[in-house]
């Protein structure tokens, strides 16, 4: 008897559903099925019907996901995937983070300037984003910003009419709706990115064994360890999406046959007037490096720093 198709849940915008195909596509090439096996179902989240406020003052990153969950948690689909940076820290026990795609590039880029320095005296920089601001105004006190919320080609519109002089996006999402020439890569060691950013997970319910098998067939071990570890350093400085906070985790070849884990991360004031750095390096799977830079990066920050985050 042929099965019923598994029902993918997805929000319905360009990039989101971009995502959910590339999942869709890696599910049906491990598993040899046919693309009917997966049928995508698109809903409609709060933060999609929402644009006009930053997410911050109407529930934070819960608006991404809680439409989601809750067809997830009454079985209306079968599993969801989310843009990982979207997903708020602390996740109900129902919900497993059962695989993620490959990470695609992590660094931001701005549309409108071929640098931040570029940009003319007392530029107009759109974004919605804590961290984005709090950089910018690290990297040019001069430079305004404003919020900019809406999808790639709502954001990339304003900048073509000349309502702010530029934006910042990510650029695995330009990079997956094919727009690879739009925009100016900012080096890391400039903008440090969002945890998680570049990241695809697919999340299902943590009791169906069933689905949770099927998906860790698409895992990628690598991008799903560096991305736990930066969302283990959200959990330690209590962020939310209030926080200006920067991180980055990398894996690399020790040289003795083991991995080396390096996890970086940046907190600022509001405003960019301060801020404070850290790294901190171990063995893959050491549990306490989250732990350890955080506590690092609060024992060091300046109180404008220390105020927004634990304690």
């Amino acid at each position: 008897m042929t099965q019923p198709p598994l029902k993918l849940g997805t929000r319905g915008s360009p990039l989101a559903l971009v995502q959910a195909n590339l999942v869709r596509e890696a599910l049906c090439a491990a598993h040899g099925w046919d693309r009917a096996r997966v049928e995508i179902v698109t809903i409609r989240t709060t933060g999609d019907r929402r644009q006009d406020v930053a997410l911050a003052e109407i529930g934070g990153k819960a608006l991404w996901t809680k439409e989601l969950d809750r067809a997830l948690l009454s079985q209306e689909i079968d599993f969801a995937v989310h843009s990982m940076k979207d997903v708020e820290t602390g996740r109900p026990d129902a919900i497993t983070i059962a695989a993620m795609l490959p990470r695609a590039d992590v660094r931001d880029r701005i549309i409108g300037a071929d640098s931040v320095s570029a940009l003319r005296e007392g530029a107009v920089v759109g974004t919605s984003s804590p961290r984005r601001v709090a950089q910018v105004k690290r990297l040019r006190p001069d430079l305004v910003t404003i919020l900019l919320r809406g999808n790639v080609d709502t954001r990339l519109a304003k900048v073509a009419a000349g309502e702010v002089d530029a934006t910042l996006l990510a650029a695995a999402g330009l990079e997956r709706l094919g727009r690879v020439e739009v925009g100016s890569c900012i080096p890391i060691d400039v903008m440090l990115p969002a945890p998680a950013q570049g990241a695809v997970g697919i999340e299902a319910r943590t009791d169906d064994n069933r689905v949770r098998t099927l998906l860790a067939a698409i895992d990628h071990a690598p991008t799903h360890a560096c991305v736990l570890l930066e969302r283990a350093l959200l959990a330690v400085l209590q962020a939310d999406c209030h926080s200006p906070v920067a991180a980055l985790a990398t894996l690399a070849d020790d040289g003795k046959g083991g991995t080396t884990m390096t996890l970086r991360g940046e907190l600022f004031a509001e405003d960019g007037s301060a801020h404070v750095a850290g790294v901190v390096e171990g063995a893959l799977g050491d549990a306490t490096l989250a732990a350890r830079l955080g506590a690092n990066l609060l024992d060091r920050a300046p109180p404008a720093v220390r105020s927004l985050f634990a304690g």
